[in-house]
């Protein structure tokens, strides 16, 4: 099969899921913590409203680019693998994972920043307490992620193996408490050097089929 002249672009979605998510942290800024009195968490709100509602929809828009990228990033690993591996669909499945905790997160921020004005303090505070917490949903799908695409790499060669093992390993560092969230940093800079390994791949002149004869 031909391959399109345009398919390098499908695997750069990853590195600009990564560039999307840092622009909605930065206009998101640093909502009050729950463990403030209501009133200061509410005022957050009612101060940055439209920073914090924007901010939930660029995050939806990264949510979604990752799944592109993780679509076509089971491709790879599932053609290097052979149709009977079921670690290529733990890889989409662990982003599917840590893009709906995204969409839930900025659904609670946007709920937060729209209700600030019209109830008490005191309900922002308990919306803002759980968004908080909300992190196990990514620390759910980041292990599946780094831990599937890890051994598939490592298993089937679609990657270089050093990118298998930094995976694996950022997995495990992932479960190290407090540091867990060096794990999912470490996800994010996996997404971005194989975006742009797969991009640069994909624009390579496909290798020309052999010359059938009469």
């Amino acid at each position: 099969m031909e391959r399109s002249s345009r398919e390098w672009l499908v695997p750069l979605t990853g590195i600009v899921a990564i560039i999307v998510l840092v622009v909605s942290i930065i206009v998101q800024g640093s909502p009050t913590s729950a463990d403030h009195p209501p009133s200061e968490v509410a005022q957050w709100y009612q101060d940055n409203k439209n920073a914090a509602e924007i901010s939930s929809f660029i995050g939806v828009v990264a949510a979604a680019l990752l799944i592109f990228f993780a679509a076509y990033l089971r491709k790879v690993l599932e053609a290097a693998e052979g149709p009977g591996s079921w670690l290529p669909i733990l890889v989409l499945i662990g982003i599917t994972i840590v893009a709906i905790g995204g969409a839930i997160d900025g659904l609670l921020l946007f709920a937060a920043a729209e209700a600030a004005d019209d109830i008490p303090g005191a309900e922002i505070q308990v919306i803002q307490a759980i968004w908080d917490n909300d992190f196990l949903p990514f620390f759910l799908g980041s292990l599946v992620f780094l831990w599937s695409a890890g051994l598939s790499v490592l298993r089937g060669g679609a990657l270089p193996k050093w990118l298998g093992w930094f995976a694996i390993v950022f997995g495990v560092v992932s479960l190290a408490g407090p540091l867990g969230f060096i794990g999912f940093l470490g996800a994010g800079v996996w997404i971005i050097i194989v975006s742009v390994m797969l991009s640069m791949r994909a624009r390579r002149p496909a290798a020309a089929a052999p010359a059938t004869t009469a």
